[in-house]
């Protein structure tokens, strides 16, 4: 397997996690985000994932080589092919619980703060640093503030076993970490932030610990 990632990407983060919780071994391929205008929008990668966006896994399928895109699509496809440990409750209700757990994450408030969005306020909009930190300030309070009230931390998310929903909320805390979002209205996505990143598969595919990190 090969995965197109970045450091401080928390998609590529999610599926770092995932892969090691696997015990897939991967080649890792850095792709940055920020040098020479972002590596993502060069032609080279455009023709590993048209979207320009990260990460890319490269799987062997049938005899050739597949592109998966998505990180949750991509953690969905390698729980299918590695089903121990699961990523997700075998409980119905449970179940839907961490996909809305990890979606409201992925869909919600990642999109509101990625480099995307903050590149396009600050260069399209004309919008001062401060005018972007309150932005993302603001929809990474908001997701969390409902998170908060979905988990029920055992020590994780939804119980004694990581899910999906773990794999998404532990990179969004580094994030808000990183840009210096207030968390202390939320001890309970901090308590299952502290009981995921004490486990090597987590603390392995934090962005400091990635060949690429600066």
């Amino acid at each position: 397997m090969k995965l197109y990632t970045y450091f401080r990407s928390s998609a590529a983060f999610r599926v770092r996690i995932a892969l090691n919780l696997k015990g897939l071994s991967y080649e890792a391929v850095p792709v940055h985000l920020v040098r020479d205008g972002g590596e993502q929008k060069k032609p080279a990668y455009r023709a590993v994932n048209p979207q320009g966006r990260l990460p890319s896994l490269v799987v062997d399928h049938a005899g050739s080589e597949a592109v998966l895109t998505q990180s949750l699509a991509i953690i969905e496809y390698l729980d299918e092919i590695r089903p121990e440990p699961p990523l997700l409750p075998a409980d119905p209700v449970l179940r839907a619980r961490a996909r809305a757990a990890a979606l409201l994450v992925a869909c919600d408030i990642h999109p509101l703060n990625n480099p995307g969005t903050t590149g396009y306020l600050r260069d399209v909009m004309g919008q001062p640093p401060e005018a972007i930190a309150k932005w993302y300030g603001h929809f990474i309070r908001d997701g969390f503030a409902a998170l908060e009230q979905m988990i029920a931390p055992g020590p994780y998310s939804f119980g004694a076993a990581v899910t999906v929903a773990d794999l998404c909320i532990v990179p969004q805390v580094f994030n808000a970490r990183r840009f210096n979002v207030p968390l202390d209205d939320f001890p309970k996505l901090l308590a299952v932030n502290e009981a995921c990143m004490a486990l090597d598969a987590f603390a392995k595919a934090s962005p400091g610990a990635q060949p690429d990190a600066e």
